[in-house]
């Protein structure tokens, strides 16, 4: 089973070119090293799943634990070292989704820049395509 590990925020991005990757998420350094300090001590899992979720006010949230393994219908991320598998459900609201973290003096969490969100909610933790 699966620890959940931090709480995500989601921001459409409009009007702002991305260029196209390989991968279907790209993480940004300080989402590299986030995760690189979250794995250090636990030698058991091999990276971090990122998923949808059905909630909130406006259809779904993005979801991050643990893995220990791969699932068979998994996308797997390998930037910097740093594994990300992105559940089949999850697969195709993340393209060209850019993984952020983001620490100020209120919150820390990771931030997905995603291009294809049509609508957010007004505290951003769900969205809708």
């Amino acid at each position: 089973m699966s620890a959940s590990i931090a709480r995500a925020t989601v921001r459409a991005v409009s009007k702002r070119k991305l260029l196209a990757t390989r991968a279907a998420l790209t993480l940004t350094p300080a989402a590299v090293n986030k995760i690189k300090h979250l794995l250090q001590n636990k030698p058991d899992y091999i990276g971090l799943k990122v998923g949808v979720r059905t909630r909130g006010c406006n259809g779904l949230s993005y979801t991050l634990d643990y893995t220990k393994e791969k699932g068979k219908a998994d996308e797997e991320v390998v930037q910097d070292g740093v594994r990300v598998f992105i559940e089949k459900k999850a697969q195709l609201t993340l393209l060209g989704t850019e993984m952020d973290y983001v620490e100020n003096k209120l919150s820390s969490e990771f931030v997905f820049n995603n291009p294809n969100i049509k609508g957010t909610c007004g505290c951003g933790e769900s969205f809708n395509i």
